[in-house]
């Protein structure tokens, strides 16, 4: 009975189903704006009266000053906070327009110049007409413009939405646990439905406009198209490398100097680098991380896309099997939306102890949600069978059914990789607690502890996604790849919530301590902070498993538009194997340079501070302001002129190779990196939030074991606090930057490869040899 009412939906499922993409995408920007007015309904101004959650009066440390004081100074916080991220994402993002602009007139000039800059449309061999090279180009470069915006935008709002929240949860964790959780989570779904809904309704309308200009050629459609992922990681790696750079030089100096040389609290108000450390949690954890998570999302359809418009789906023109990995997205638009109210309405955390398991709910049941309902659209979208994915065999058919079980090995895949990267980054578990109790015997074995914490924990998910590759390229080739990496962002918009989530309590914290809320409302942030932290590092896996499908499958869609074999791309030929080996290098390359321009940044700003505390008279005292302005410069200096030669390093790569050394040497080089990347990205990610929440078990001293070592100011605590200041740039510029890294690569490969095909297939240096 099932089966048949399956097959007669299938049956009346028409072309006109797809406007069930813009109208998810829509929901989502509209729920967001809702959640948005939830947040605004907690009032950041003096006069406020507060209740506890019985509805009682209650009487805290801050009372005794005034509460109109403490309202007022953290309404000023937030203000600070805000303008000085407002005005780096503004110099930034100046930058970026700039390399927009040039970057853009390399694409349109090497692509159109496939054929000789022809003009007319021709018929090929099938009889169907296809584009010249220059439409290519154009609208490829016009893709490009389109994604850097799209993901500016999803930066730039990411931002907004964080500053406007931190204060409010801070004051919100006077009534308590359940309120202040509530805020900030409520205020983190509104970025993750606000990307997720704009990426989506602008590929949507996109690919509308382009079915009117290239007409009956899809192949050169969607190949178009691609210039939208490439958009949005150019961007994204900008925005994590420079947001990386500038958050972590200020905590870093912060830490050091502050909570190690000078024995006082984090985000004390008397330390300098406190207000662009909060300042930079918004520009490196929110805006980068939101850009980060968008140009996954463009990549991995656009991968799909490209890949598909050659096989039947593409030449029989089924528009709304085409649409397939839009109806993915839409599909976990609504599955995290309905999520959501368990976290804000149905079961919100009420106790410490129930924060990390809230969180931990939403993933789990978000996925659970998306699977009958991915089952159903595939079932919908798809025609029963379908042929030419298979590059090696045309003919082997495709049923719709191996598609759902590519999707749901990524979706499921996810969340495997979310639990385990919690197991190992959570110090509600052995593996952070040793490391805990490694500090007993100082900083190095701490480290040494740590270290071996992040290489342990890269196994699981190098399998999961080893498994997830088999399965997905055995039942669907790299179709299967890409709908594998699409069921992993499933459910984007709850993974954007939760990670975006870390940063909004962090900076509530600062604001309590720095507008001096009591001892007590600290404690309720940093219990809120510290599940941030594994929340994080929850999304930073996902990120860096969706990393390596995406660009394995970007990989696949670039043999093909550079017209490689299986025999042509096997390791044993020489000019393969030197790329691969010149790829496996280049993650290290670029930890490199961005692990020495955080030190560099981090080196001027502990110089900064302790200039500061020696020469500005009563600033130990809390007499005397300090100069927060200048540590900002200090940041954003810094940051801005040290993005640029990582940024280079990446972008420059793919051309440089595939110009030089040929298509079959691009492709060793591709592989190579993905290969080395994602074990970094993993160890280094995982390393470095293990250090900082064993640095929060010490802190917080919430059992027996972790008040045996001394708490805040002991030898035990100084130690973690070295640990998490090296972990730092690890986990929040270097690690987050390795997936977009290996991503980029591959989208900026596939964008450019059928100039490479057209004129530099074997290489102008290896031509020359030859």
């Amino acid at each position: 009975m099932l089966e048949a009412l399956l097959a007669s939906v299938h049956t009346i499922f028409p072309d006109s189903a797809t406007y069930f993409i813009p109208a998810s995408a829509v929901v989502s920007i509209i729920f967001a704006v809702w959640l948005w007015g939830r947040v605004s309904a907690v009032r950041v101004a003096p006069a406020t009266h507060t209740r506890s959650e019985n509805g009682r009066e209650y009487l805290l440390e801050e009372e005794q000053r005034g509460e109109d004081e403490v309202v007022q100074k953290a309404a000023d916080l937030q203000d600070a906070i805000a303008e000085g991220a407002n005005s780096f994402l503004f110099t930034e993002y100046k930058y970026m327009a700039v390399f927009m602009v040039g970057f853009s007139a390399v694409i349109f000039v090497l692509l159109s110049s496939e054929d000789g800059f022809a003009l007319k449309f021709h018929t090929d061999e099938s009889g169907v007409s296809r584009a010249p090279a220059i439409y290519n180009g154009g609208f490829s470069t016009v893709s490009f413009l389109l994604g850097g915006s799209t993901s500016i935008l999803s930066g730039w709002l990411g931002m907004r939405i964080a500053t406007y929240a931190n204060a409010r949860t801070a004051l919100e964790a006077r009534k308590g646990i359940a309120a202040a959780f509530s805020v900030a989570f409520r205020s983190g779904a509104v970025m993750g439905f606000l990307l997720a809904g704009n990426g989506l309704l602008v590929l949507y309308l996109t690919i509308l406009v382009y079915r009117r200009i290239f007409g009956e050629d899809w192949a050169g459609l969607y190949e178009a198209i691609a210039g939208y992922g490439l958009g949005g990681s150019s961007i994204a790696l900008f925005g994590r490398v420079g947001g990386g750079i500038y958050t972590k030089a200020a905590d870093v100096g912060a830490d050091l100097v502050g909570k190690v040389e000078k024995d006082i609290p984090e985000d004390d108000p008397r330390n300098p680098a406190v207000i662009a450390d909060n300042v930079g949690d918004n520009v490196g954890d929110i805006a980068g991380m939101g850009s980060d998570l968008f140009g996954s999302f463009a990549e991995s359809t656009c991968a799909a896309l490209v890949i598909s418009s050659v096989s039947t789906l593409g030449s029989e023109h089924i528009y709304t099997a085409m649409s397939y990995p839009l109806l993915i997205s839409a599909t976990g638009i609504v599955c995290c939306l309905l999520t959501t109210f368990l976290a804000t309405d149905i079961k919100p955390a009420r106790l410490v102890s129930e924060i990390e398991a809230s969180l931990k709910l939403q993933l789990i049941v978000s996925t659970v949600l998306a699977t009958p309902a991915v089952f159903a659209i595939t079932y919908c979208a798809l025609p029963a069978t379908f042929s030419g994915i298979f590059t090696e065999d045309p003919s082997r058919l495709v049923r719709n059914w191996h598609v759902f079980f590519c999707v749901a090995t990524g979706l499921w895949g996810g969340l495997i990789i979310g639990l385990f990267t919690e197991y190992f980054t959570s110090n509600r578990y052995q593996p952070v607690q040793d490391v805990a109790e490694a500090c007993k015997t100082g900083a190095a074995t701490n480290i040494i502890f740590g270290l071996a914490l992040g290489y342990k924990s890269a196994i699981i998910p190098c399998i999961v996604i080893a498994t997830a590759i088999y399965i997905s390229f055995s039942l669907a080739h790299m179709y299967g790849i890409a709908c594998a990496a699409l069921g992993m962002l499933t459910t984007l918009a709850t993974g954007l919530a939760i990670d975006a989530y870390g940063p909004i309590s962090d900076n509530a914290g600062g604001i309590a301590e720095m507008a001096a809320m009591g001892d007590d409302i600290r404690e309720r942030t940093d219990a809120l902070d510290a599940a941030g932290n594994t929340t994080a590092a929850i999304g930073k896996g996902f990120a860096i498993g969706s990393a390596a499908l995406v660009s394995l499958a970007l990989f696949g869609a670039y043999v093909t538009q550079a017209g490689i074999t299986v025999k042509d791309s096997s390791i044993l030929d020489p000019e393969v194997f030197a790329g691969l080996l010149v790829g496996a290098m280049l993650p290290y390359w670029f930890s490199a340079m961005t692990m020495k321009s955080v030190g560099k940044a981090a080196l001027a700003m502990v110089e900064e501070v302790r200039r500061q505390f020696n020469t500005i008279q009563g600033l130990m005292d809390g007499t005397a302001r300090p100069d927060y302005r200048q540590c900002v410069e200090i940041s954003t200096q810094a940051s801005l002129s040290e993005m640029i030669p990582p940024g280079a390093l990446v972008m420059l790569s793919p051309v440089v190779v595939g110009v030089l050394f040929g298509t079959r040497t691009l492709a060793g080089l591709l592989a190579g990196a993905l290969v080395s990347g994602v074990q970094m990205a993993v160890s280094m990610s995982n390393t470095g939030g293990a250090w900082d929440n064993a640095k929060k078990y010490v802190e917080a001293g919430a059992s027996e074991h972790a008040r045996s070592m001394g708490g805040k100011g002991s030898d035990v605590h100084k130690a973690a606090v070295v640990g998490d200041t090296v972990g730092d740039p690890l986990k929040d510029t270097s690690g987050p930057s390795l997936n977009i890294l290996i991503k980029l690569m591959a989208v900026e490969s596939l964008v450019f490869a059928p100039f490479f095909k057209a004129h530099t297939a074997n290489g102008l240096i290896f031509q020359y040899f030859n």
